[in-house]
């Protein structure tokens, strides 16, 4: 049986890690993206408004790499939202369900205490790779 090797996804169009890790791992036919704060990849800042906005943003963000690793919002599996205010969680699943308008993935949303660069919301997938 062969060993699949691990790859670090990168893109451009997704914002540049804030540490040391990558965009996100593929490996074999998965892809584990890092999670994804409402950063501009233009110009490395939080977008401003309301959560709606940053929710937007971050599954914008989470797309491109997506797409980077090969796959697409219709092959993930798995979703971690990590909120600042648990109070956000009717206007982000309005957002989320237009990424993911049929048979969405399993989800777990969970209240954080805070975010890296004071982000109000974090967002990381699971996805197959077609």
């Amino acid at each position: 049986m062969a060993v699949s090797k691990r790859r670090a996804v990168r893109t451009e169009a997704a914002p540049r890690a804030v540490g040391p890790y990558s965009q996100a791992i593929r490996r074999g036919d998965l892809l584990f993206s890092s999670g994804q704060i409402p950063l501009d990849p233009a110009t490395g800042r939080l977008v401003e408004g309301p959560i709606e906005v940053q929710a937007r943003r971050a599954l914008d963000n989470l797309g491109a790499i997506l797409v980077a690793g090969g796959s697409s919002f219709a092959s993930v599996v798995k979703v971690s939202v990590f909120l600042t205010d648990l109070r956000d969680f009717a206007a982000v699943n309005t957002v989320y369900a237009d990424y993911f308008p049929f048979d969405p993935p399993a989800r777990s949303t969970i209240q954080v205490a805070a975010l890296p660069l004071g982000a109000s919301i974090e967002i990381e997938a699971i996805a197959e790779v077609p």
